[in-house]
């Protein structure tokens, strides 16, 4: 990944592409199929599979979506559960669109990017866009959000014709790989001093809180670490200002 500018908007686009291409879209993959797999033991035909990740697209919904349907759960109860689930989304779309919008993209131009929101996407983008000229963070963005959401389809769909013929143990650890991925991803573009010290506080204190509480540990490690340090990193801006 280049951290200098490209020559044109098109060929910012062209650069999300190509950084999507390789290890992202693995990791990607290798969710999905065990997504699929998921699905397939849930009753969903391979047309529900695929479309739920072209429409939802958030791969932990999708196997909450598939884990509550099989429990006879009502839809409006599963409907909650998803919305619930990708409130994370939230505070992501809220530190990226700023930079998407410097280079003059319409509210209906940032209601549509938000849709591609991922992990994946958004790490790579709030690492590549505050680098690049206004009028290529758009093009970037959507050309990885475009490329990743292409191949996530069709992974599911191979994840569907592959379920029943990979053991279990391949199909749960293709499920758990990616967050080491995504781990891996957050540690590299963690350059400023408050994502660092999050990252820093939240691999401490998740594993403890998650001793007292599996339901609510990671959240409550996320919301402790997240604002240690912001406040960490105030502290020392302010200290920075007056010296």
């Amino acid at each position: 990944m280049t951290d200098t500018a490209y020559a044109s908007p098109r060929a910012a686009m062209l650069g999300g592409v190509r950084d999507a291409i390789g290890l992202p879209v693995v990791g990607l993959a290798s969710t999905l199929i065990g997504f699929a797999a998921i699905a397939r033991e849930a009753g969903w035909s391979i047309w529900v599979t695929a479309a739920s990740t072209a429409i939802v697209w958030a791969a932990p919904a999708q196997v909450l979506m598939a884990e509550l349907y099989t429990t006879g759960t009502a839809i409006a109860v599963i409907l909650i559960g998803v919305a619930v689930v990708n409130m994370r989304f939230l505070p992501m779309s809220a530190a990226l669109m700023p930079h998407l919008a410097a280079g003059g993209a319409s509210r209906g131009r940032l209601l549509y990017a938000a849709n591609f929101i991922a992990i994946l996407n958004w790490a790579y983008s709030m690492r590549r866009c505050p680098t690049l000229p206004a009028d290529q963070r758009m093009p970037y963005y959507l050309g990885f959000g475009y490329t990743v959401v292409a191949c996530g389809v069709p992974a599911t769909a191979l994840g569907y014709v592959l379920a029943g013929t990979l053991p279990e143990p391949v199909t749960l650890g293709l499920v758990a790989l990616p967050p080491i991925f995504f781990g891996l991803v957050f540690i590299d573009g963690a350059r400023r001093g408050a994502e660092a010290w999050a990252l820093a506080l939240g691999a401490v204190i998740g594993p403890l809180l998650h001793l007292v509480s599996r339901d609510w540990g990671l959240m409550i490690a996320g919301v402790i670490a997240g604002s240690a340090a912001f406040a960490i990193d105030r502290r020392r801006h302010a200290r920075g200002a007056t010296s």
